[in-house]
């Protein structure tokens, strides 16, 4: 991401621009956006964010010229509409209608990155986990979400830059700040340092209900616990399904859950022993499928095709495992199989030309079986490539003294040794792997599910991914560009806002094109259909509409807002907001 579209801090702030302003005969027109900000602040109102924020935040003093309340509610509304970094906070709210942003006209000239970042201090100074269950909790009720299943799952936050002071824990306000340092990076960075993000998310509508931070380097298995634990209170229930990735499926954690009466779902890790041995019995023929579910797209043609093994298993621990077949997971693993094969031939190809060549640095065995080891690591190919290190001895003789050869002349002899490298497909190993393609194990404490609810329980995993994926593009979250740690785990804060905001958006969409029976709309270019609006889409429509007040001398003035579209009518319709005074 570019320095430009950074959230970082300057120590001069700069000058706010003047809205718009057109003379001619003594008339004055004055123009601010819209855009989409009233169908935010109906969602900011319904969630009584506001009011949620000022009793979180500690008490102002008689020095405050900004509240830090609305200061915060002013960067929510510009993640969601626009994400300017945070220096040009005040330039991208001048443009706007005051009153749409909660401020009045000379509070608009108050904004700028210094006072953002002190009302990011103050949000890292209040409980943001009391602060985050209460919005949450009124959400739920609010907005009638069922919370009878939940998902959970992380994701990492890269930094660029050293972050050498940030490396530890320390404590700010009385706080403990998050260690910015390695980890398993989810985005494929391990020269990054970073932190944990840790979401959960509701089945209905795949809406955020909590959300926390962690250091860089806190591993995924030991998160689910204290998560679990935080849903609890706030569902005032222990009977929902947990649905996670496999790093719950730890003895420790699936334990507790079960034991505190929780009801969970995951995948089994191929590191576990059962895996291998019901691979085994699948290689020698001894399991048998089922059809279970021909999967269909939303014009009806079958995408996938998934079975269940008749072979009654179950966890070391005693916990339910049922065996799933996947064709396109089949055809998915095949192709995977191929690509990373081939990437490690060319890559022994290419130290094979290294070895040989006269100046080679690969002089000792070892060092030749290290390159090799790593290769065959990185593209996970150890079981399917056979290779073989073959020493090759050159011998060279020189006169023992200087001078024109003769008869007499001696001769010393040296031996180099230098090495080659054989290597091919272990087409066996490959053929028996093969047979295996497809299977994945659901491992669950859950008795009243049938294998195919099961199965589609965990496919609503990647509901949760789609909102890791609007958090790195729609939002192009960047907070890596801020040097305080403790105002980044702030700023990650307004994110979670800014997602909750943008999936009850879509939800409130979606159940009201459900019950007027609309199968699309037409929100793409030239009137294509769109049979999932996602917020991004619909916020973006109304970026053009514009409130303009015209004032001539001591008569009233006059308020004109651009005229709605009727795709803009209609979606404001089925959001329950009244076309004819919309921007008023």
């Amino acid at each position: 991401m570019s320095p430009k579209r950074s959230r970082s801090t300057r120590t001069k702030p700069s000058p706010v621009p003047s809205p718009p302003v057109a003379r001619a005969g003594g008339s004055v027109l004055r123009s601010a956006t819209v855009g989409a900000l009233p169908m935010v602040n109906r969602l900011l109102c319904r969630a009584r964010l506001e009011e949620f924020l000022r009793d979180a935040l500690p008490e102002e003093d008689g020095r405050t010229k900004l509240s830090p309340t609305k200061a915060l509610l002013v960067l929510l509304r510009n993640l969601l509409l626009s994400r300017e970094p945070i220096y040009g906070l005040g330039e991208w709210a001048a443009r706007y209608a005051p009153d749409l942003l909660g401020l009045a006209e000379k509070e608009v000239g108050l904004l700028n990155d210094d006072r953002v970042g002190r009302a990011l201090d103050k949000l890292f100074a209040a409980d943001v986990s009391s602060l985050v269950l209460s919005v949450a909790t009124h959400v739920v009720k609010e907005f009638g979400l069922r919370l009878d299943e939940l998902h959970n799952d992380s994701t990492s936050v890269s930094f660029f830059g050293a972050y050498s002071a940030a490396a530890e824990a320390q404590r700010v306000f009385g706080r403990p700040t998050l260690a910015v340092t390695f980890g398993h990076s989810k985005d494929h960075r391990p020269d990054l340092k970073q932190l944990l993000l840790i979401l959960t998310v509701t089945a209905d509508g795949g809406v955020p209900l909590h959300f926390r931070a962690a250091s860089g380097n806190v591993t995924d298995d030991t998160t689910h616990r204290d998560t679990w634990d935080l849903l609890c209170q706030l569902t005032g229930r222990r009977d929902f399904l947990y649905v996670a990735d496999s790093k719950l499926a730890t003895r420790e954690n699936m334990a507790y859950l079960h034991q505190q009466q929780g009801r969970f779902v995951t995948v089994l890790p191929k590191t576990r022993s059962e895996d291998g041995a019901f691979r085994d019995l699948v290689a020698r023929g001894q399991v048998t499928w089922r059809p279970l579910w021909e999967k269909t797209d939303e014009d009806g043609e079958v995408i996938d095709i998934y079975s269940a093994s008749d072979q009654p298993t179950s966890s070391a621990e005693g916990y339910r495992l049922v065996w799933y077949h996947s064709r396109r997971k089949a055809e998915h693993d095949a192709v995977t199989r191929f690509a990373r094969i081939e990437r490690a031939l060319k890559e022994l190809a290419s130290l094979r030309e290294k070895l040989r060549s006269p100046r080679t640095r690969y002089r000792q065995e070892s060092k030749v079986q290290k390159a090799v080891a790593e290769i065959l690591e990185s593209r996970g190919t150890e079981a399917w490539v056979v290779t073989e290190i073959k020493p090759i001895t050159d011998e060279t003789y020189r006169q023992a003294t200087r001078g024109r050869p003769g008869k007499d002349t001696t001769y010393t002899k040296k031996v180099t040794t230098r090495f080659d490298l054989a290597y091919q497909i272990d087409d066996a190993r490959v053929a028996e792997d093969a047979k295996s393609d497809g299977i994945f194990p659901l491992i669950t404490n859950v008795a009243d599910l049938s294998e195919l609810e099961l199965l589609k329980t965990y496919k609503r995993q990647p509901t949760i991914e789609k909102r890791f994926s609007q958090l790195k593009t729609d939002f192009e979250v960047a907070p890596v560009y801020l040097k305080a740690v403790h105002r980044i785990q702030a700023l990650l804060s307004v994110y979670f806002f800014a997602l909750l905001l943008e999936a009850l958006l879509e939800r409130e969409l979606r159940q009201a094109m459900q019950r007027k029976e609309i199968e699309a709309l037409p929100l793409y270019p030239e009137g294509r259909a769109c049979r999932w609006p996602t917020a991004r889409r619909v916020l973006d429509l109304f970026d053009p509409i514009q409130r303009h007040t015209l004032s001539h001398g001591k008569r009233p003035a006059e308020v004109l807002v651009t005229d709605l579209t009727r795709v803009q009518r209609r979606l404001l319709n089925l959001l329950g907001l009244p076309p004819k005074h919309y921007g008023q």
